[in-house]
């Protein structure tokens, strides 16, 4: 029987929109309609993204002067700062991931097509606490990157 790697849930309070808005109060900052355009693009949907294409999903918006590239970054800095999204840097680049209601986990990462995979293993975080245990080691988190190359790129190749 194949072993389930798939994400879990996490169950959370309050909406993506809602704990933004509680850390921009805590900064005496407002959600602004700008804001708001963003974090609701940001979380329509589960992807990893970086910042070109996030403000090519706003291009619209953008063309009508209702958001500027600035507004953009400054509101990924704000949601990363938040602990709503996560940065990490694949290959030279910015990529952006939900933290924000979304379980621990760890990728596959494709070194041709830059692909990101997520998977969940029980067996990984118990050894993660073994090896922590044995060094009296305090986790506060992981991120685990396991490179090589997908099924899709090893095909185009020829290679199996």
């Amino acid at each position: 029987m194949p072993k389930d790697y798939s994400l879990g849930s996490v169950e959370i309070k309050l909406s993506p929109l809602e704990r933004f808005a509680q850390f921009l109060q805590s900064r005496g900052k407002r959600v602004t309609r700008q804001r708001r355009l963003i974090v609701e693009q940001v979380f329509s949907h589960h992807d990893h993204f970086d910042a070109d294409e996030l403000i090519g999903h706003l291009q619209d918006l953008i063309a009508q002067r209702k958001l500027s590239r600035p507004t953009v970054y400054r509101t990924l800095a704000e949601l990363t700062e938040a602990g709503l999204i996560r940065k990490m840097t694949l290959s030279g680049r910015g990529v952006y991931e939900h933290e924000y209601g979304y379980p621990r986990h760890d990728h596959l990462h494709c070194e041709i097509c830059n692909r990101l995979l997520e998977f969940q293993s029980a067996e990984l975080e118990h050894l993660v606490a073994e090896v922590a245990a044995e060094y009296r080691f305090h986790v506060t988190g992981h991120r685990m990157f396991v490179t090589g190359i997908c099924a899709e790129c090893r095909r185009r190749q020829g290679i199996e």
